[in-house]
């Protein structure tokens, strides 16, 4: 693997840290601003729904630079961003500083995706993208719980000022470290509107919103859930986060791995399994030991579904990735944003902190009925063509070799 893959994962890692610490410190910002737990995961619904605005706007505007001075500029953005948070006075202008931050997401995993896979072999591009993304899932191991840690002991703003400080690091990486990559010669913004003309492009990245929102679902009230259901302390969420994020970083590797080699059955292990863990969370949630195993689960297999849905949208979507592959990133987001949202609800609504488990199995399984939907419209299409087409078949890897080379 390139040497300029550790570049991405690190800024990766700065992101994936600002954007999963604000979930162990929901109660440390809700008290201090006076506002309800419900009312904070705002926080978590905002950075989401700016991720799905931003990722096609900040593609769209980056098609006239090359890809690594884009990668810059959007470091510069999560920069400021998080410094907006740290020092804001109120909660509505610490919201306006998640967006400004989030507005960088998509489009630098969109952007990122596809440098990473522009770097390998086509048979190693999912493995190149789950390289990458090793920089989100790390951070929840060693980001995420150090920065809730930090966020308890000495307050939240100085958590936030030190996750501009890793946008800093991200952007000198970067700089050093990423080739200058031009954008692809001839593809322009109409060929990559058209990729969403394929229905298989769209039906992914439904199943990127329903599949990851489950993950969303259960882990935005993490701590509440944890520690008023679980019976923790409100220090174990640090650890409670690190089980999480060990989870994610196998899940991760794992969907890269097989992903390469068998795409649609990746998916249907990985969104089954979830539905099925997350409707067991209600149950094991009021167990301490049952409550970590499930966390980690959750991670591992959330993640894992990670890599294969993002390949699928990038060979769905050849000879133009690099929009699709962004919103593709804002699908994820715009998961996240709708699971927070239904997680508060009905959290409001008096059924408890351990109700969005339901939401979140609900949504894995409604993505499940969707990867079966989209492999039964290949094989009608393929049977029509006369020819079988899969994930890894003959045809697609002909396309894959093209768009490396392009």
């Amino acid at each position: 693997m390139p040497l300029a893959l550790l570049a991405l994962a690190i800024g990766a890692f700065g992101i994936g840290t600002t954007e999963f610490v604000i979930m162990g410190l929901l109660p440390e910002v809700a008290g201090d601003f006076g506002v309800t737990i419900p009312t904070a995961g705002l926080l978590v619904t905002g950075y989401a729904l700016g991720v799905v605005l931003g990722a096609p706007l900040m593609t769209v505007l980056g098609t006239k630079v090359s890809r690594k001075r884009m990668l810059m500029l959007l470091m510069g953005l999560f920069i400021a961003g998080n410094l907006l948070s740290a020092l804001a006075p109120s909660f509505s202008v610490m919201l306006i500083g998640r967006v400004v931050a989030s507005l960088a997401h998509g489009a630098f995993f969109g952007i990122g995706s596809v440098v990473a896979a522009d770097l390998v072999a086509p048979n190693k591009k999912a493995g190149a993208i789950a390289m990458m993304f090793t920089g989100l899932t790390v951070a929840n191991v060693v980001g995420v719980p150090l920065g809730t840690f930090v966020g308890q002991s000495a307050g939240w703003r100085v958590t936030f000022g030190l996750v501009a400080a890793l946008g800093v690091v991200g952007l000198a990486g970067i700089a050093k470290l990423v080739p200058d990559m031009p954008k692809a010669q001839g593809v322009q913004l109409r060929h990559e509107l058209a990729a969403f003309k394929n229905a298989q492009v769209l039906l992914a990245m439904a199943m990127t919103v329903l599949g990851f929102g489950g993950v969303f679902a259960a882990i935005t009230y993490i701590a509440p859930m944890m520690t008023h259901v679980a019976g923790f302390a409100d220090g174990s969420v640090t650890w409670l986060l690190v089980l999480f994020g060990l989870g994610m970083v196998g899940g991760n590797l794992i969907g890269g791995k097989y992903a390469d080699r068998a795409l649609m059955p990746m998916l249907y292990v990985s969104l089954g399994a979830l539905a099925v863990v997350l409707a067991l969370f209600t149950l094991t949630a009021h167990n301490k030991v049952l409550a970590g195993i499930t966390i980690a689960l959750i991670g591992a297999l959330g993640f894992a579904t990670v890599p294969p849905l993002q390949k699928r949208v990038l060979d769905q979507a050849h000879g133009a990735p690099t929009l699709a592959s962004a919103v593709n990133i804002g699908a994820f987001n715009l998961g996240n944003a709708l699971a927070a949202w239904l997680g508060g609800m009905v959290i409001a609504a008096g059924y408890g902190y351990t109700s969005p488990n339901w939401v979140g199995a609900a949504l894995a399984a409604a993505a499940l009925l969707l990867a079966f939907l989209s492999a039964a419209l290949e094989r009608r299409d393929g049977a029509s063509a006369g020819t079988v087409v899969t994930s890894a078949g003959p045809a697609e890897s002909a396309e894959q070799r093209a768009v490396v080379h392009h």
